[in-house]
């Protein structure tokens, strides 16, 4: 009985420590998400931003045909 007990204390103490490691590795995780979640936000504006409008500059514009 007394073994058994004490095997059981012991696939305890493995099955604790695998849940810190596997709760550490989720926090670390969702720390990496929300960075890239921000990064990616910045980069859509950025490229909001760096899109041109529909119509050209008027330097691009070939000149119309009565010219």
């Amino acid at each position: 009985m007394d073994n058994r007990i004490t095997e059981l204390e012991i696939r305890l103490t493995h099955l604790e420590d695998t849940i810190e490691v596997l709760n550490d590795t989720i926090i670390k995780q969702h720390s990496d998400i929300d960075i890239l979640q921000l990064q990616i936000s910045i980069l859509e504006k950025k490229i909001k931003a760096s899109q041109s409008s529909p119509v050209a500059h008027e330097s691009e514009e070939t000149p119309p045909p009565h010219y």
